[in-house]
């Protein structure tokens, strides 16, 4: 499509090339059943997951409805990616339509900026409970853990909006290769024809904002939670209080520490074959491992587990 800008003859991208992993072709059969077995998986324990919490109602407590809510964030964000890559593996022409591009960034941005949130929130989930146990029911009242949860996919999808909006103000006229096996922001930016400054200072807002301002909350929480951790005379009292916010604190580590590793590589626009695969990681292994951490050595899930075996007759 050929359009008219300032006086110019300038042919407007319709689709983008993902070359994803084209570039080893001796391997590709095995990522290709390396990424569908990881995203089955994926799918599986986080659905798996959903459903434990919703049937037993031992499991109906504010961090268990935040841990239901990050798996739905989790197949949501790991969907947005990685069936695409797994369809362009053997395909010829590994494209994307502009529309699908955007698409499919608005809906990996959301799930990435909502998931920062709402690790935040059950940071706070677990400072209540560790700081203020007595009070804790009356704290995290079912009214304040909606709103903590809608606060944390509305913050995402207005976050990402704001991406979408400058982007959509950007003009693409080639070349159309991502050397990525999903549209990101920084591919998109250095495949645009026109100045890409605001959306830079966008970038780096949002990454303030939600990185480094999510970040320092959980921190604070956390250093709340230690002092009152120290407090506790026994060893065993104090071993219990850690390992109520063990997992978390697990799930933030690697979700903080992948990304910013990540984005801190990419001076290159994340285009190098080691940008790539470490973008594994947070995209696709993270929301596998997610359930695996909150699973392992808890209690509650295992019992509800039983529960459920012994009510439908299962082993």
């Amino acid at each position: 499509m050929e359009t008219m800008t300032e006086g110019r003859n300038i042919t407007d991208i319709t689709q983008f090339i993902l070359l994803g992993f084209s570039d080893f072709p001796q391997v590709i059969a095995l990522l290709f059943v390396m990424f569908l077995t990881l995203y089955i998986t994926t799918l599986t324990w986080n659905l798996s997951l959903l459903v434990l919490i919703q049937m037993d109602s031992h499991l109906h407590t504010p961090m268990y409805f935040f841990l239901s809510n990050l798996s739905f964030i989790d197949l949501c964000y790991i969907t947005s990616t990685v069936p695409k890559m797994l369809s362009n593996f053997f395909q010829e022409k590994q494209t994307i339509s502009f529309v699908g591009c955007i698409v499919q960034y608005f809906v990996f941005s959301t799930m990435g900026l909502s998931e920062s949130c709402l690790m935040t929130a059950m940071a706070y989930d677990r400072y209540a409970a560790i700081c203020n146990p007595l009070l804790y029911s009356s704290i995290m009242s079912p009214t304040l853990c909606v709103r903590m949860v809608m606060g944390s996919y509305t913050a995402g999808l207005l976050g990402s909006l704001s991406q979408i909006c400058v982007l959509l103000q950007l003009h693409f006229c080639g070349p159309n290769v991502i050397r990525h096996f999903f549209c990101d922001m920084p591919q998109l930016l250095n495949l645009s024809c026109t100045d890409t400054f605001f959306a830079q200072i966008l970038l780096a807002i949002l990454t303030m904002f939600f990185g480094l301002t999510n970040a320092l909350a959980i921190m604070i929480s956390y250093g709340f939670i230690v002092l009152s951790i120290m407090k506790i005379t026994s060893a065993k009292g104090r071993a219990k209080a850690f390992n109520t916010c063990a997992s978390h604190l697990t799930a933030v580590s690697l979700f903080y520490t992948s990304s910013i590793f990540v984005y801190l590589s990419s001076s290159s626009g994340g285009s190098s074959s080691f940008d790539r695969f470490a973008s594994v990681f947070y995209t696709v292994m993270i929301p596998m491992l997610n359930p695996l951490v909150y699973s392992l050595r808890n209690k509650e899930i295992r019992g509800a587990v039983k529960r459920l075996q012994r009510k439908t007759g299962c082993f």
